[in-house]
């Protein structure tokens, strides 16, 4: 089955968040998600991705300015599951099974606390641990339990950078 993911931040703060949503963008991107939408407008954070999409490859995208409620209605309508990243819901090992079933998720990560009618529209509430911890680690952890390893075959061969030999990997250790 080809999975098609999307993320959406709820809760944008321009100029508080930009760098951690920057770097939710790149870790969806790294770990296979298509897009990040922003409910909230960020051009440079947009523009951000885009150089590093234009750099490294891929189609990945960022889309700001969406009104998250319509967009969760919309992405339910066409059949998708809206996967709610928390540390309150269903544990992601325990539900981990189920989410990979639907072809379309949206993942939903809030940068402030989240409005709670978020977790009565939300297919899954999914807590990927208990504990305290960032939206940039939980989505890398949620996406590698759903692509079961799978990002780390992902290359563009349309990409101006990539990486051809790693340190300590073997190939070049001189010990």
């Amino acid at each position: 089955m080809t999975r098609r993911v999307a993320v959406l931040r709820i809760g944008h703060r321009q100029l508080r968040d930009a760098r951690v949503t920057t770097h939710v963008a790149l870790a969806a991107r790294a770990f296979g998600a298509e897009r990040l939408y922003l409910h909230r407008k960020d051009p440079g954070v947009v523009e951000s991705i885009q150089k590093v999409v234009s750099r490294w490859g891929g189609n990945f995208c960022v889309i700001d300015g969406i009104e998250w409620k319509r967009l969760i209605s919309q992405w339910r309508a066409e059949g998708g599951a809206v996967v709610h990243l928390t540390m309150y819901g269903e544990r992601l090992i325990d539900v981990i099974g189920r989410v990979r079933e639907h072809d379309r998720i949206l993942v939903v990560l809030g940068a402030e606390k989240v409005p709670g009618e978020l977790y009565g529209l939300a297919d899954y509430n999914v807590s990927v641990t208990s504990q305290p911890h960032s939206e940039i680690s939980s989505l890398a952890v949620f996406l590698d339990h759903l692509f079961q390893g799978e990002e780390f075959g992902i290359e563009y061969p349309e990409a101006e950078m990539r990486i051809t030999g790693l340190v300590g990997s073997g190939e070049d250790d001189k010990g």
